[in-house]
């Protein structure tokens, strides 16, 4: 299968790498605010799936494009929560601490902490994605080798 060359061929490589939660940034850009001037609350989804695509390469060693496009798998989300803790605003930066709450056959849970410069707690949230094959959109159990990376990204 596609997927599993592609796996062991990273796996080989040594490249399937974070064994800890993985740390990224960005900051709130100016279309992200709201008239209230903090960012509207369906942004902190959007910048979680950035995250979220960005954080594949650091757990497990392969572009999300890669795994679109090439690998032809897809990671829907099929329940989200979130608690709003405190505002982010324009020119804050948020941080993100993004790791993997667990793992089933065709589910990945995914916990998302974002913090601002000053380390203030401000969005506490799980998303539940699903492995689904990008031909058919139909279910399929999460590749062995990225399950196993994906295992290994910790909250600590």
């Amino acid at each position: 299968m596609f997927e599993s060359r592609w796996v062991r061929h990273l796996l080989l490589r040594g490249a399937l790498a974070s064994t800890m939660a993985v740390i990224l940034r960005r900051r709130v850009d100016f279309p992200m605010i709201d008239l209230a001037q903090v960012v509207f609350y369906p942004e902190y989804f959007d910048l979680a799936h950035r995250f979220f695509e960005e954080s594949w390469e650091k757990i497990c060693g392969i572009a999300y494009p890669v795994i679109t496009q090439e690998m032809h798998l897809g990671f829907p989300a099929v329940h989200t929560s979130a608690d709003h803790l405190a505002p982010l605003r324009y020119g804050d930066e948020v941080v993100c601490k993004l790791w993997i709450e667990s793992v089933g056959n065709s589910s990945i849970v995914w916990r998302y902490l974002f913090y601002n410069q000053d380390e203030v707690l401000c969005w506490d949230a799980r998303v539940v994605t699903v492995c689904v094959s990008m031909t058919t959109f139909e279910k399929i159990d999460v590749p062995d080798g990225l399950a196993d990376s994906l295992r290994k990204c910790t909250e600590d």
